[in-house]
Order: structure tokens, then sequence, then C-alpha cells
């Protein structure tokens, strides 16, 4: 009898350590995902394991240095906050870092967003650019329930005007249950347009979500808002926007806004050059600058006409031309020297587009002195590098840096990227195609 008792005890004492340790595993488990700002950081070590075990899992993939994906990713935590305890569980991916990831999951566009459910790795939900925390908590809410509210009583419009911060009214004299067609004049990318012109005040004072906006040239007024002639200036810079609604978004940058530091630093404009317009190409970067301090509604007008007639020069930066910036086997140009070193039908010109604070650029270097090394006696190429932080190019960059890029030695502006290995080897046959292809190029010309 005995000896059925400590058989039982042990039985019981062996299932409820078995039990801890599965209970103390699965907490674990969950502990091993990182979590920064309400976001699991996810890596390809864990993102299989953060699927099973949320069976909704919203993940963003951004690149922290992308332009966009500064703004989208703290407006992502933004939202996560709110879904704290919802079922919904958030989550990141680093795409500069997890590339491997990426490459696996085929993620193409940064910043996106997916929706992952049941743990289906390969089938996920697709969003649109949902890129601040109200639009990720609409788009959330419209997949649970009715993709519009029925407004039944003009208390029920006002309530849920002011709850809005933009609200699109639809009037229909049909009953809602039948079905409802567009016109044939008015498409659904007509009307998504026009939302998301219509979203942004006609003067939208600087904020994350103008990234976001379907208007990618901005003009933009840097200004005193204390100042005495600041109420005028403001008053021709309406009446311009009116003008433009739907081409341009207007946009507005006060000086003395201590939340502006940054963007200010960033088109490095002094507070003593206000007040200063640009127009910004927010596909290229390019910015071109209203070159007098005369704000009016006639010379805005001008300005903003003649871009769109593409008969504006943009605006280049430039560091000074260092004295000794030929002297070693590395050319260093700077936004002074540029066009005129590397539009040169003499010479072939290998061009290294780099930014001192990434560590892939400056992981270059060694490179680049091996290469410039090995073409020290060739009369006609030249090795050369950029900071692209501090120097403007009037070429159209739509990598972000390291990049390489030769300049072959013919008549036209011609400009080849190079997509290869960043080995010596690699290079040097890239250059040598490029060059003899050159030559037979211009033998013709």
């Amino acid at each position: 009898m005995k000896s059925g008792v400590r058989r039982a005890l042990w039985v019981l004492c062996l299932s409820a350590c078995v039990c801890r340790r599965v209970c103390v595993s699965a907490t674990q488990e969950d502990d091993d995902i990182p979590e920064e700002n309400g976001l699991l950081r996810l890596t390809k070590s864990n993102f299989d394991r953060a699927l099973k075990l949320h069976q909704q899992l919203l993940v963003q993939f951004y690149a922290p240095l992308s332009g966009e994906s500064m703004g989208s990713i703290m407006e992502f935590s933004r939202a996560a906050v709110q879904l704290k305890d919802t079922p919904i569980k958030m989550a990141a991916v680093d795409v500069s870092k997890e590339k491997a990831l990426a490459e696996e999951l085929n993620v193409t566009v940064i910043p996106s967003i997916r929706l992952y459910l049941s743990a289906d790795k390969h089938n996920p939900i697709q969003c649109p650019a949902l890129r601040d925390a109200e639009a990720i908590l609409t788009w959330l809410k419209r997949r649970e329930g009715p993709s519009a509210d029925v407004i039944e009583a003009l208390s029920q419009l006002k309530d849920f005007s002011t709850s809005h911060d933009l609200a699109v009214l639809g009037l229909f004299k049909d009953d809602l249950d039948s079905k409802l067609e567009m016109s044939s004049d008015v498409t659904k990318d007509d009307l998504t347009d026009f939302i998301r012109i219509y979203e942004f005040d006609l003067v939208t004072e600087y904020n994350g979500k103008i990234l976001n906006s379907v208007l990618k040239n901005h003009l933009v007024l840097f200004i005193n808002k204390t100042e005495e002639v600041s109420t005028h200036t403001l008053t021709e810079f309406h009446k311009t926007a009116t003008l433009f609604r739907g081409q341009v978004l207007c946009v507005l940058i006060d000086m003395e806004e201590p939340r502006n530091g940054r963007v200010i630093e960033f088109f490095r404009v002094r507070f003593e050059d206000a007040p200063l317009v640009r127009m910004v190409n927010m596909t290229d970067g390019l910015q071109y600058q209203l070159n007098t301090h005369t704000v009016d509604t006639h010379t805005l007008t001008h300005f903003t006409r003649e871009y769109l007639q593409g008969k504006v020069k943009p605006r280049l930066q430039s560091e000074p031309i260092p004295d000794d910036w030929d002297q070693q086997p590395v050319k260093e140009l700077v936004g002074q020297n540029f066009e005129a070193v590397v539009f040169n039908e003499k010479n072939n010109v290998l061009v290294l587009f780099y930014a001192p604070w990434s560590e892939e650029s400056r992981a270059l270097f060694p490179l680049w002195e091996e290469i410039a090394q090995r073409y020290r006696n060739h009369d006609n190429m030249v090795v050369a590098r950029i900071d692209t932080t501090a120097n403007d190019v009037n070429i159209r960059m739509t990598e972000r840096p390291p990049s390489i890029k030769i300049f072959p030695a013919v008549y036209a502006q011609r400009v080849i990227s190079y997509k290869g290995d960043p080995t010596a080897d690699a290079l040097v046959e890239f250059v040598q195609q490029e060059v003899k292809r050159a030559k037979k190029d211009k033998a013709k010309d």
C-alpha cells in the first residue's frame, strides 16, 4: 500500500516538474524575442517563432536611413501603444540588417507593412501605404467591420466629423443596401488622389506625415513667425497655395519652433536666412531655391510655374574645393568641381559616392585605395570619391550610399552604375568593359 502511494507521489511530482518546465520554456521562448517601443524586433532567427506565438502579426519592413522610413516607424510605434491589449501584435524588421530574411520573404518595397495571419508565412496580406498611426488603426478596424459608417442623423454627422482629422462624406440618393457604382468619368484612383490631396491643409506646418503625400513637389517656406512681416508673408504664401493645389504641397517651417531643429539642420538653413523659399522634389531629393527675399504672390507664382515647366536649375550645395584634391591616388571631389571632372570626354572617371557615417561606405575605402593604385599610371583614368551628405550633384541618385558609378570618356554625359561584387577584380573587369565600349562609341561620334 505504502509503495503504491510512493509511486503515485513520484508520478505527480514528475508531472509537475515536466509541466513547469514546459511552461517556463514557452515563457522563455516569448521572452527571447526583443521588444522596443511596443514592437517586436524580428530577425531571420526569430521570425518563424513570432508567427507561431501570435495569430495576428502586423510587420513593418523598414530601413533606418531611409527618409520615408524615419517618419513611418515612429507612427508605427504609436499605433503599437494603442494596440497593446488587443490580439494584434506589431513587429518590425530592419532590412538593412536582415537582408537574407527580406530576400526570403520577397520584400521589395521599403517601407512596407504586411499582416501575417495564423502563422502563414508565405501568404501575408499586403497593406496599403499606411504611414501614420491613425491610418493603421483605421485600416485594422475596417478589416473587422464595414468599410464606411452610415450617417443617419445630423447630430451623428457632427460627432463623426469632429472625431476625425479628415472625413470624406458621400451623399447618395438611393438606398445604401442597393449596389452603388461610380460614374465612368470618375475612377477609384481619382477619388483616392482627391482624398490624399485634401487630407493636408492648404499650407501645412511641417510634420512627418507630409512624407506620405501623393504630391512630390513641396514648396517650403522657412519663416520666423514672431517677426512683424511674417503675417504679410504668410498671406502671400496662402494665396499662392490656392493656385497650385493638386500640383504642389505648400509646407511651412517655423525657424523658432524647437521641434524643427533637425529638419532645419538637414536643409542647412540659418536663422538669419529667413524668410527663405525652396522647392523640394521628393522623388530625387533635389532642391530649387528662390533667389530673393521678396516673398509675394507674384514672385512665388512665377517661381513655381517656372519650376513645373522645368526651367529652374537645382540648388547645388558644395564644400570648398580642397587645395590638394588631386594630389593623392584617390581624388577628392566636391559639388563645385564634380561636373568638370566627371563629364570630361578625355577621362574615364570611377566615383565612390559615400556617407561618412555609413559603415558600408567606410568599409569600401581600402578597396578604393587599391583600385586607385592599380590605375595610378593610366593617363585617362581617374579614381575619385565624394561625400554625398555635404555635396549635391546634378545627376539622378536613387540609391542610398555607398554607390559606385563610372563616367566614361565620351562626348555625351553618360553614367553607368556598378551593381557587382565589391572586389578589386570585379571592379577592374567592369571598368575595362566600359572603357572598351566608350572607345567604340567615341569613334562613331
